[in-house]
């Protein structure tokens, strides 16, 4: 009679990923307060003990999903920049659509609307946030914005409040997806609203002809 086969063995070095979509996952559907670590472990097929080995409370959890998930899209953009030798419109273009595609398109587009509904009731995670995410992300925004003032391509407008307002669209767009939508059966044309988008940037931002010969 032949022996049964050994049962698999899960390997442990996939388990913090495991544990990190799962979170993910909660965190979108519920928010913050109402996740609680033994759905996230059960979620992941793993004990609430398991998760312990990795993640010391749900704020540690929450820090991991942001440092592992959203943390190298902006690292992505920033290389994207460093390396950028086209004119400073295409560059926006590329950051704005990477950001679209690793995070608009994926469940982290829900993180966004998540901090604004939460970052009050847990002010260390807002600043987490925004220390790691919207910091970089703005100074990425006015970079792109000051490279193309100082080469004449946009017109001379205050940074910081122009990039709020490059920003904005994007933020709403991720916010409807995960709130309102649901109430009106649709998310809309996303495609058509960030060609829109992009549009508008290009006809406020960058300097006619005429005005470029002033």
């Amino acid at each position: 009679m032949s022996a049964s086969p050994a049962p698999r063995k899960r390997r442990k070095e996939a388990r913090p990923s495991e544990l990190l979509a799962a979170a993910l996952d909660l965190f979108v559907e519920k928010g913050y307060a109402a996740t609680r670590l033994e759905d996230v472990a059960s979620r992941a097929g793993v004990s609430k003990g398991t998760l312990y080995l990795y993640y010391e409370n749900k704020e540690a959890l929450f820090k991991a999903v942001i440092q592992e998930g959203i943390v190298p899209v902006i690292a992505e953009n920033e290389a994207i920049a460093a390396q950028h030798t086209g004119s400073s419109f295409d560059l926006m273009k590329k950051l704005l659509a990477n950001w679209w595609t690793k995070i608009g398109l994926t469940a982290f587009a829900g993180i966004p609307k998540l901090m604004v509904a939460e970052a009050r009731n847990f002010p260390e995670l807002g600043r987490y946030y925004v220390e790691n995410v919207i910091n970089r992300g703005r100074a990425l925004v006015g970079s792109a914005l000051k490279r193309g003032m100082e080469s004449g391509e946009f017109r001379r407008m205050d940074v910081e409040t122009t990039i709020d307002v490059v920003i904005a669209p994007i933020l709403m767009l991720l916010i409807w997806r995960y709130s309102m939508s649901c109430c009106v059966g649709s998310e809309g044309n996303p495609q058509l609203y960030l060609q829109i988008h992009e549009d508008l940037l290009q006809h406020g931002l960058c300097r006619m002809e005429k005005e470029s010969q002033v």
